[in-house]
């Protein structure tokens, strides 16, 4: 029998439900790219949807293809086996997170795709030229890593044998560069830690000048730093932050004035994890000459900010009973009179704990939640003090002397919440969440205890890490990454327009003025204005991914990603030196 006869008895394919789930496949793909405001169903979709289109053109493939018996066993045992021997040689960035919602999807494209080019071959098999095709597109896979995602879950990456930020820093790193500096006592903190004295991203005093062409922002000093999301606590001449260096964790004192290093505490630890890549998630808390970190694996030092000596040192994973959540532990530490309280997200009493500054022994517990990437912050609200903390379970105030729960608020959210509580007025707190929008809660004392009112809940601002400000009745932030105004009386949206991406800001209060870190490392400066977005100017400062918050201490900015760190003198408005 020839082969062309043999040939001829084969089926053609029917291949049309393969190209309309391939259509339908990369139509998901970019859906967010066309969605002016993409809701939680419409990431989940995205992230699913590719992945079931893919699964059901294997399905196709075994059942509605016309395929032979043969064909259907090689082509499907083909496919895994590809799959399987490319995860096996691919970067260890792309396993985990990007394996199903790239791998695949590419897969079957490329076996399709192949399928459809054989038609047009002859005397070779189809299903020879399909595994090759996917094959083919596989490959590229294994060139390539991932050195996380932007803040619209958009893929940073890069040829795998390109060295990373973290490698060229640590091999250029030398010793010179260390302790070139002599600084006597830590000075009073003027930014004592995350978004500063109040966490609210206020700053107090300064007003800068609007026009940066006449009087243009003049940089003090550009140092390459290891990777991490920690911003900055400023003591006088000091800076502390923390970064990651190879196979150990560091906290690190820079040199405000130079950049040059002071000190590294390392312990060996890597936290990483696709979307976020590697490192320390929060910022130092320097008070009194005391410095507290929390590393993104659950290590909370107590550090001598003058020399980096441990004083003492625990655990979050064994006190709390828990591993690292799918970011890392990101909570900032606060320090309450002889307390540093911190967030945990244990089961039972070990949500948030609280720990005695001087031994460094648990004093406390209470229940917040499963997980949280906020962290917790003093308030006075109706009149009292206490420790707000936010969770995926809403949010509870704390006594901060024994941590009895003063009062809670349940809003349980299935995703992560990162922002601060903002607290106005002493009687009135905002929380947001992703896709779940801001929530205004009024609190009133009655013989009872505290009762809150729901006072609204918007849609209007649904920022997903990146936090807001407020000044005079309005609100200003992320929604998600396009920066926009509600109205503080009513949830009501005043404006949105300032594409920034996934950036931080800072509120300039007397000034009526909003500074701006953009997630592509632009500083932008803006008025506060309810009615319209109002850019004054910007400066191109840093030229990577920018999720740290900017610190702001008189004329001196301090902005760091990833990979550099950047002081900036900043031109003061009229009347502030």
């Amino acid at each position: 029998m020839s082969t062309d006869s043999a040939a001829g008895r084969i089926a053609a394919l029917r291949l049309w439900p393969a190209l309309a789930l391939l259509a339908a496949l990369w139509a998901l793909k970019i859906l967010p790219r066309v969605v002016a405001e993409p809701s939680l169903p419409v990431y989940m979709i995205v992230f699913f949807g590719p992945v079931a289109c893919a699964l059901l053109v294997v399905v196709w493939w075994l059942a509605g293809s016309r395929a032979t018996g043969r064909e259907k066993l090689v082509g499907a045992g083909g496919l895994v086996l590809i799959f399987l021997a490319t995860l096996a040689v691919a970067h260890p960035t792309m396993r985990g997170f990007p394996t199903l919602s790239a791998l695949l999807p590419w897969a079957v494209t490329g076996f399709v795709v192949g399928l459809t080019a054989a038609g047009w071959l002859k005397k070779v098999p189809r299903t020879a030229v399909a595994l090759a095709a996917a094959a083919l597109a596989l490959g590229f896979w294994t060139l390539v890593r991932i050195d996380g995602v932007w803040g619209d879950l958009e893929a940073e990456r890069a040829w795998r044998w390109e060295p990373t930020a973290e490698e060229r820093y640590l091999a250029e790193r030398t010793s010179t560069a260390r302790g070139t500096s002599v600084i006597g006592e830590v000075a009073e903190a003027e930014w004592p830690g995350f978004r500063g004295p109040a966490r609210d991203g206020v700053v107090l005093g300064s007003t800068l000048a609007e026009d940066w062409d006449a009087r243009p922002p003049r940089e003090l000093w550009r140092i390459p730093v290891g990777p991490g999301w920690s911003s900055f606590a400023v003591a006088g001449r000091r800076l502390y932050t923390q970064e990651q260096r190879g196979d150990l964790e560091a906290v690190v004192a820079y040199d405000a004035e130079t950049g040059a290093e002071l000190w590294a505490h390392e312990v060996p630890s890597r936290f990483f994890e696709a979307m976020g890549g590697v490192g320390p998630r929060a910022t130092p808390t320097v008070v009194g000459g005391m410095l507290f970190t929390l590393g993104a694996e659950g290590l909370l030092h107590r550090l001598d900010a003058v020399t980096g000596e441990v004083v003492w040192q625990a655990d979050l994973r064994e006190d709390a009973g828990r591993e690292p959540p799918m970011w890392g532990f990101a909570s900032s530490p606060l320090v309450v009179g002889e307390l540093v309280i911190v967030y945990a997200g244990g089961e039972a009493d070990r949500g948030v704990l609280a720990y005695g500054i001087a031994d460094g022994r648990i004093r406390w517990g209470a229940p917040a939640g499963g997980h949280s990437y906020s962290s917790p912050q003093l308030s006075r609200l109706a009149g009292e003090l206490s420790v707000a903390q936010v969770s995926d379970a809403g949010v509870v105030l704390l006594d901060p002397v024994d941590g009895s729960v003063v009062w809670r608020h349940e809003w349980q959210h299935e995703s992560y919440r990162v922002l601060q509580p903002l607290v106005l007025g002493g009687s009135t707190v905002l929380m947001s969440s992703d896709f779940s929008g801001t929530r205004r809660l009024d609190l009133r004392r009655t013989s009872e205890g505290l009762v809150a009112e729901e006072r609204w809940t918007s849609m209007a601002m649904k920022p997903g890490f990146n936090d807001y400000v407020a000044h005079d009745g309005f609100l200003y932030g992320f929604d998600p990454n396009i920066l926009a105004c509600v109205d503080l009386d009513t949830g009501v949206r005043r404006w949105k327009g300032g594409r920034y991406g996934n950036g931080q800001l800072l509120l300039l209060p007397e000034g009526d003025q909003l500074l701006v870190l953009t997630e592509r490392g632009d500083v932008v400066l803006l008025r506060t204005h309810p009615e319209r977005l109002e850019e004054l100017t910007r400066i191109e400062v840093l030229d990577a991914k920018t999720w740290n918050h900017p610190v702001l201490v008189g004329d001196r900015l301090y902005v760091r990603n990833a990979e550099e760190a950047v002081a900036m003198v900043m031109p003061l408005g009229l009347g502030d030196g």
